[in-house]
């Protein structure tokens, strides 16, 4: 039986450690008898270091982010900035967001009027938010050469405290 903990690498530029091995969550939630070892089947990952876990909203449904969420957090339904990320960044366990952009949605409002003022695009201010903590990744699809270049460039900048308050302000309405 393996018991050492595992080989951490850092995870992009930020230096985040995460475990070279990480754990897969495809198809976990969708057989309801068996939940209970998938939660604890996570969890002991997490103890043994398996710290990099992928999951996605089309896994089950959502059922597999919600196999996550009770592995991470020990409870079900916690909001994700509010107790999800300060947990997992205390864990040391990144968070990476798959299809961020939801499709436009997210790039209107708030995020348009800052991406105007500072000549960016709404996705590069969006990409910029969704990854301003040092625990949170992105990987947005980008299917064209410009897409590339453009989430490329949501990285060389920051955004004030005004800009991140605004935004979110507007997101949790």
């Amino acid at each position: 039986m393996y018991t050492r903990r595992v080989l951490a690498s850092p995870f992009g530029p930020t230096g985040v450690p995460v475990s070279a091995i990480g754990q897969g969550t495809w198809h976990m939630g969708e057989l309801k008898r068996i939940r209970k070892d998938e939660v604890a089947a996570l969890r002991l990952g997490i103890e043994l270091g398996l710290t990099h876990i992928d999951t996605a909203e089309m896994y089950a449904d959502g059922q597999a982010e919600e196999i996550v969420a009770e592995a991470v957090g020990r409870q079900r339904d916690r909001d994700i900035e509010k107790d999800v990320v300060p947990h997992c960044e205390r864990e040391r366990i990144a968070v990476v967001g798959y299809t961020p952009l939801a499709r436009g949605g997210f790039m209107r409002g708030a995020v348009a009027d800052v991406a105007k003022r500072l000549g960016r695009t709404p996705r590069q201010v969006a990409l910029n938010f969704l990854t301003r903590r040092p625990s949170l990744f992105a990987i947005p699809k980008a299917t064209r050469p410009e897409h590339v270049r453009e989430n490329a460039g949501a990285l060389d900048f920051t955004l004030t405290a005004q800009d991140l308050s605004a935004i979110d302000a507007e997101r949790r309405r």
